[in-house]
This record gives structure tokens, C-alpha cells and sequence, in this order.
């Protein structure tokens, strides 16, 4: 703690939350791309890799909205705490001979993993509500969008880190350091993290953990297909794509895709700078769809480019590319939204219903991206995030601008 003594207590939660999201958010990479390569490995198809996944994103759904609650009831910090924990756990279990490897079994690890990591991201975005001063919503935009883009550049080292683990270490080896240097992280954390951080004045009843705001409600609509029009062909339609047509090895694909989410998080990062506007005016849902107008364009032209002569190649690596930097734009904007429009006093109740919308995305898009690209391919599943996305675009459309501050 010396390095942060010179600082001010607002900063030094800051820096403490941050760190351990990025800590997290590494063996949260690492993990994703381990279980994605190592059971295409054993022979498992795209579907059958997709519902490793299922309960990881179910849990998560439940866990956003009870995580909201919790929150508010017992502090960010104990919520920060427990999903560090409940990682650990999650890694330890996967330590197991590979014979009990068995897909409930890793369903059941991946659940406590989706738990783990909901709980952490709500408590390290509610957070940053509170340690920012009230009206500066150009500072809170920056601070969020820092957040959520160092997060993500972390989550591609990440998965680069997890292709590079399997091909040195082998699966159990890969999960055991992952498990031991995330101890580390959490003992000191335990200590360091201001206790009661978030707590709500009024204790909310478990009722209030669905929004009453009209605003919230499409802004998590907007989320939950934007999200969706990811993962429905980069979280297993992709790097199997990349391993089976490309035929690269499990350190290519876990670089690219590494290298893919460093780029999309450094420009979540500067996404304030990228979408600055005059002084005095604030970033709108008005703005959400304009980008999301943006956006929904790169998928729908790779989807036609692939069934036309032209380099698979070039066309994926390209529109990743695009997609990233438009993608951040998008995501750090919607991130900022949420943040601004929750309710200070309990802002985890808020925060927790938005994020649930964000697991529902994700699981909806990760069920489809082994489904239909087992069955039609990479190309398909770019037409249907391309629509996704225009469903997110409309529900951001409809938000009313005044219904942007509480």
C-alpha cells in the first residue's frame, strides 16, 4: 500500500477495485480460451463447447440481479470479495485427472466461474458511481470507460495467456498457477477494500431487484442484443473457425483473439475522446444508436463478402478489426449510460438489473454461435448479429433524453 500513500483515499479504492477486476479479469480470459481449445482438442463439436458455457452464463444472469441486492445490502466490497473467492473455487475444481473432466462437471465449475465474475463486475462498476463527485459526468464517462477498456485489454492477455498455458503446461498445470497467484490477489484484497463501499441508506427489499425505470428497462434491452451480436460468432464460432479453416494452433488462436480484445479495450478506453462533443453536452442514448447504426454495418458486409470469391482471410481479420474499434465505442458508451442513470442510493440495484440483461445476451449469443455455426456457418451467424444489433440500436433509439439523469 505504500505506492498509493501519496494519493487520496478516493483513488486509492479506485486503483484497489481496478486491480483486482484485472486480476480477476485474466484468469477469467485465461479460462475461457483453456476450456474452448482444450475440449475442441478432446473432439467435442462447436455445440457441445457451447453448453460448457451454459450454466456460466445462467448463473450470471441470476447472479446480476441477486448481486444487486446483495450489494446494496452488505457492501460492494464484501460482493467484490466473495466473487474472487468463488473463482478460486471454480479453478481449484478444474484441477481435477482429466477422466472426471465430464461436461456437467465443468457446466457446474463454469457456473460457480459465472457467479464469481457477475459479482466482481457489478461491485467494480457500481463502485466507480460512488467515488465519483455528483455532476461530473464527464469524469465519470472517463473513469468508466478506463474501467471497462484496461479490463478488456487484461481479458485478451488473457486469452493469449490461456493458449500459451495449455501448449506449455497442459490444462491442470495452466489452472493450478492461475488458482494460486489469484489467492495472492485476494488475501490482499480482503484487507485493502473500504469496507461498507455501496452500501444502500434504506435496506431494499428482494423486490427491488427488477428496475421500475422505463429508461433502464431499454437501455438493458439495448445491452442484451448488443452483447448478443458479439458472442454469437466470437465466442465459439470464431476460434474454432480460426483452428479447423485457418488451421492454426492453439497459441495463433489464442494470440489473434488476444490481440482482437487489446485492441478493443484500449479503445474502450479513449472512447471519450473518440465520441468527445462540445462543452457542456454530455454523451445521450441518442448517441448509443447513432454508433450502433455504425456498427451494424461491418457484420452484414462480412456476411455478404464471404459468400462472394474473396479471401476468408482478409475479410475476418479485417472486419475484426473494424468491429473492434466500433464495438468499444459502442460498449463504453452503453457502460457509461447505465452508470450515469443509476439511482446513487443503491446503485448496485440498478447496475445489477442492467448487467443481468448483459449475461442474458451473452448466453443467448453464446448458445447460438456453436448452434448455427455447427449448422451454416461463420456467415450466418455475422447475418444474425448484424439484426441484433439493429434491435439494440432501436431500443436505444426509443430511451427519452431527459430520462437520462435521476
Amino acid at each position: 500500500m505504500k505506492a498509493l500513500s501519496g494519493v487520496s483515499e478516493q483513488l486509492k479504492q479506485y486503483f484497489i477495485i481496478t486491480g483486482n477486476y484485472w486480476a480477476f479479469t485474466l484468469t477469467d480470459g485465461a479460462l475461457r480460451m483453456l476450456v474452448v481449445l482444450y475440449f475442441h482438442q478432446l473432439g467435442y463439436s462447436p455445440l457441445n463447447i457451447a453448453f460448457l458455457f451454459l450454466f456460466y452464463e445462467v448463473f450470471g444472469i441470476v447472479t446480476n440481479l441477486v448481486g444487486g441486492w446483495l450489494g446494496a445490502r452488505i457492501g460492494l466490497n464484501k460482493t467484490m470479495n466473495i466473487g474472487l473467492g468463488l473463482q478460486i473455487v471454480a479453478l481449484a475444481m478444474l484441477t481435477v485427472p482429466t477422466e472426471l473432466l465430464t461436461i456437467f462437471y465443468v457446466m457446474a465449475a463454469q457456473a460457480l466461474s459465472g457467479i464469481a465474475k457477475d459479482l466482481n463486475k457489478m461491485s467494480a462498476k457500481s463502485a466507480i458511481k460512488l467515488l465519483v463527485p455528483g455532476e461530473q459526468n464527464t469524469k465519470l464517462y472517463q473513469w468508466v470507460a478506463l474501467l471497462t477498456g484496461s479490463k478488456n485489454t487484461l481479458k485478451g492477455i488473457g486469452f493469449f495467456i490461456g493458449g500459451v498455458l495449455l501448449s506449455y503446461f497442459g490444462f491442470t498445470g495452466a489452472i493450478t498457477i492461475m488458482t494460486v497467484l489469484l489467492c495472492m490477489v485476494w488475501l490482499f484484497s480482503i484487507f485493502a477494500l473500504k469496507a461498507d463501499l455501496g452500501k444502500a441508506k434504506h435496506k431494499p427489499k428482494f423486490k427491488d431487484i427488477f428496475s421500475k425505470s422505463r429508461a433502464i428497462n431499454l437501455l438493458s434491452a439495448a445491452r442484451l442484443f448488443l452483447f448478443a451480436a458479439r458472442d454469437v460468432w466470437f465466442v465459439i464460432a470464431l476460434p474454432v473457425f480460426l483452428a479447423a479453416e485457418f488451421g492454426w494452433s492453439h497459441s495463433w488462436v489464442g494470440g489473434f483473439i488476444a490481440a482482437w480484445i487489446v485492441l478493443y479495450g484500449f479503445m474502450q478506453a479513449i472512447a471519450p475522446w473518440l465520441t468527445k462533443k462540445k462543452a457542456g453536452n454530455i454523451q445521450t442514448p441518442k448517441d448509443a444508436a447513432k454508433w450502433g447504426a455504425i456498427l451494424m454495418i461491418i457484420p452484414f458486409v462480412m456476411a455478404v463478402a464471404l459468400q462472394m470469391d474473396l479471401s476468408a482471410k482478409i475479410i475476418v481479420i479485417g472486419g475484426l478489426m473494424a468491429f473492434a474499434v466500433l464495438f468499444a465505442i459502442n460498449s463504453s458508451l452503453h457502460s457509461y449510460l447505465i452508470v450515469e442513470m443509476a439511482d446513487k442510493d443503491g446503485v448496485s440495484l440498478d447496475v445489477g438489473f442492467y448487467y443481468m440483461a448483459n449475461a442474458c445476451g451473452r448466453l443467448l449469443g453464446t448458445v447460438l454461435s456453436g448452434w448455427i455455426f455447427q449448422l451454416y456457418g461463420l456467415g450466418a451467424c455475422l447475418t444474425i448479429s448484424a439484426i441484433f444489433i439493429a434491435l439494440a440500436v432501436l431500443f436505444a433509439a426509443l430511451i427519452r433524453v431527459e430520462n437520462l439523469c435521476n
